[in-house]
């Protein structure tokens, strides 16, 4: 372990996600038992730039494991974008004490990570974002919670669909990133899965499989829609005009982010944070921790953003195939 290391500040920012917490208990914990101080930075960078930091023990993290969202709280923060913001947070960062820091977010967390590396504060990144949107790493923290928490719905959506003989166009989240709506597409049965990647705006040839189906005596037509895409409310109204069959949109919006995180985001989260602190103990700077063919590894910031992530094409052939009309 580096003896420059004596105490680390961990944070979350950005969105929240299911499992943040048992990313906030690892780190606090192999910190500690790395024989390094810790500082808990509320509400993100805007909190570090507020100076609301607070000493953390192993004891200030019982409990907290099965909770949803993030103890410490998070926000956006543009000041954090500008240099002058950038240079005092790591003033402050040293009024402090704090040596390295281990930020909790997406990419745009990632950016704040590597400012602060570059003003000579140590900085590990951990990928907590539902999206799974980061294209160095297979997981990302909060999905699988994110994924659950939305098929569970969409199949209630789909009981009074079919009940009611509807077509329901059901938005989940993913701005840029059509991940939650490919999985919960295949994994819910749905007849259309509209993601921002791939969507080419060609409504009608939606209505063309809702009329098809119809024809064949399907009772209900499930559409889910990516946040990205949006709109599901006016495409609604269209479809119905269109094709005579009621249609309703339901939102899922901000559900899909809390709740008590699954099996798989407290394990991941959890080893990806004591990873995180253990490299930041050892002097590492500008990572990110990631998880790849099976194995938690880390990358270089800087080549980590500069990375490209898209839908693997078979499995978006494999769920236009498992929701044809045949």
């Amino acid at each position: 372990m580096s003896s420059e290391i004596k105490t680390i500040g961990v944070l979350t920012s950005g969105g929240d996600a299911p499992g943040m917490n048992a990313a906030i208990r690892a780190v606090i914990r192999k910190a500690i038992m790395n024989g390094v101080n810790v500082k808990g930075i509320k509400k993100g960078y805007q909190g570090l730039l507020n100076e609301e930091i607070v000493d953390m023990k192993a004891s200030s993290v019982s409990d907290i494991i099965q909770r949803g969202g993030t103890i410490l709280g998070t926000a956006r923060c543009s000041e954090f974008r500008t240099e002058e913001g950038q240079k005092k947070g790591a003033e402050i960062c040293r009024k402090h004490g704090i040596d390295g820091v281990v930020v909790i977010g997406g990419d745009g967390s990632y950016r704040g990570a590597q400012a602060l590396s570059k003003q000579g504060i140590n900085t590990i990144g951990i990928p907590g974002t539902i999206d799974l949107d980061i294209a160095c790493t297979d997981y990302t923290i909060g999905f699988d919670t994110a994924i659950n928490t939305a098929m569970q719905a969409i199949d209630k959506v789909r009981d009074t669909s079919s009940s009611h003989e509807r077509c329901s166009i059901i938005e989940v989240m993913g701005r840029n990133a059509g991940y939650i709506a490919l999985w919960c597409g295949v994994a819910n049965g749905a007849e259309d899965i509209l993601l921002p990647e791939k969507y080419d705006y060609n409504e009608q040839g939606i209505i063309n499989n809702i009329i098809h189906n119809r024809k064949r005596g399907k009772t209900h037509h499930i559409i889910i829609n990516a946040e990205g895409i949006g709109h599901s409310t006016s495409m609604a109204r269209r479809i119905e005009a269109a094709t005579g069959i009621e249609t309703r949109a339901t939102i899922l919006g901000y559900m899909q982010r809390g709740g008590s995180p699954t099996c798989k985001d407290r394990f991941y989260a959890s080893i990806m944070g004591a990873y995180a602190a253990d490299i930041l103990c050892q002097g590492k700077t500008n990572r990110v921790v990631g998880y790849q063919h099976g194995e938690f590894t880390d990358f270089d910031i800087d080549d980590a953003l500069a990375m490209q992530k898209d839908i693997p094409e078979y499995q978006y052939q494999v769920s236009k195939l498992l929701s044809a009309s045949l």
